[in-house]
């Protein structure tokens, strides 16, 4: 096999890795200031649009009528997973809630792979097992730094303006490490995760047909659910400009990763695919760190390099 067909899944799962990364630290930013549903909804009709029009530009072939079926039923339950996959980012820490997601959206996809087409090569498994161990380390809880504490007394506006730009309060972090509560967000954290694995079984089951239909399809139902949703919740129907704008930018990311994450899964392996692009939380993780000064210990740094390190373990299998 010529070395293009074999790292092409494997280039587009790791292209699949930074986009979503980044699309998922812009859906849960602006989702502190928005309705996650309202947002999803719009980002979704951007998507939905975007790829739509490359489908028609490229004249690609539709998929058959089950493709299309399986298509659409990966959109509804992606979708609404988005959806409550940005609450959970707005209501917690990004660094806590992105890879538990991604752990439990990579872990139930690979099993069931595995026991359809069988065990991948040694080499393949251990960067499975290593990957694991990455998003693992980057998920790890963390001790809560006493530094704010010990400066000089902010106003009452400015802690609340810090808590809206994402900054943790040590003091609730404290109570929940004190009476051993869930972290704020993680179980929402955990049913969208149960929700990604869903979509990367559906959209494997929707066969062979070109990726940019089957994104656009599955976009288009996407943002049926999502804007059912909003009705049913009767959420305000506003975004401001930034807010808009994030929207525009997050769902064309994410269907653009979805694109490529489709055709990895179409040219490779299913897990192969689901484990190399569940390593995204490491780009959410990196920006949560350097725009909202998210604390970053050196587990969540080695975990990064083991992330980096099962990628071509994965690759070369």
């Amino acid at each position: 096999m010529s070395p293009a067909p074999q790292f092409a899944p494997a280039a587009c799962s790791l292209a699949a890795v930074f986009i979503w990364g980044a699309s998922d630290f812009t859906g849960g930013y602006a989702s502190r200031r928005a309705n996650a549903f309202v947002f999803t909804a719009a980002a979704h009709a951007c998507a939905f649009v975007l790829m739509l029009s490359l489908a028609l530009a490229q004249d690609a072939p539709l998929p058959s009528r089950t493709g299309i079926l399986w298509a659409l039923l990966a959109g509804a339950i992606g979708g609404f997973s988005l959806a409550v996959f940005y609450r959970a980012l707005a209501e917690g820490k990004m660094g806590l809630t992105a890879p538990i997601a991604a752990l439990l959206g990579a872990a139930i996809p690979t099993l069931a792979d595995i026991a359809i087409e069988g065990a991948p090569h040694a080499w393949t498994f251990a960067g499975f097992a290593l990957a694991i161990v990455a998003i693992w380390l980057i998920t790890r809880a963390e001790p809560v730094r006493k530094a704010a504490q010990d400066s000089a007394p902010q106003s009452e506006e400015e802690n609340d303006d810090q808590v809206n730009d994402g900054q943790v309060d040590d003091d609730q972090l404290d109570d929940e490490e004190k009476t051993g509560a869930v972290p704020k967000g993680v179980a929402v954290a955990a049913l969208s995760g149960v929700g990604f694995a869903a979509f990367y079984l559906c959209i494997r089951q929707a066969g062979a047909g070109s990726p940019l239909w089957i994104a656009a399809i599955s976009r288009a139902a996407s943002f049926i659910v999502t804007a059912a949703a909003v009705i049913a919740t009767k959420a305000p129907l506003r975004l401001d400009l930034p807010r808009a704008a994030m929207a525009t930018i997050a769902g064309s990311f994410d269907i653009t990763g979805s694109a490529l994450f489709i055709f990895a899964s179409q040219h490779g392996r299913l897990d192969e695919a689901v484990v190399i692009s569940s390593l995204y939380p490491a780009v959410t993780v990196i920006l949560a760190r350097l725009i909202l000064k998210e604390h970053f210990s050196r587990w969540r740094f080695i975990g990064l390099l083991a992330a980096l390190a099962a990628v071509p373990m994965i690759a070369g299998g």
